[in-house]
């Protein structure tokens, strides 16, 4: 066993494709100027710094995959989505994130 995985235990694979068929919203949580410039097709974008105002506007019986630029922010995300109550999964960076759902 590796030693991050010693110290964190080892995190299981999500299979974000199968979550997606089965109805997750895709929430991209960067800022409406980079998400306008590129994003997963469907895609929810609510910027992280504004998501704990605006969970109203999520669905609680959906599973919640977040994504960002590169999976920092999308973390942050699915930490408060998880505090309040959400089925949510850090999906990483959107680019790396769409290339998963195919």
């Amino acid at each position: 066993m590796g030693l991050f995985s010693s110290l964190f235990g080892k995190r299981e694979s999500t299979d974000f494709k199968a979550l997606f068929v089965e109805g997750a919203i895709i929430l991209d949580v960067r800022t409406a100027t980079e998400f306008n410039n590129s994003h997963i097709k469907n895609a929810k974008n609510i910027a992280v710094q504004d998501l704990s105002t605006q969970l109203s506007k999520l669905n609680k019986n959906k599973p919640i995959i977040t994504c960002c630029a590169s999976g920092i922010r999308s973390a942050s995300a699915e930490a408060i989505l998880k505090k309040a109550g959400f089925n949510a999964y850090n999906g990483g960076g959107w680019q790396s994130l769409q290339n998963k759902l195919k």
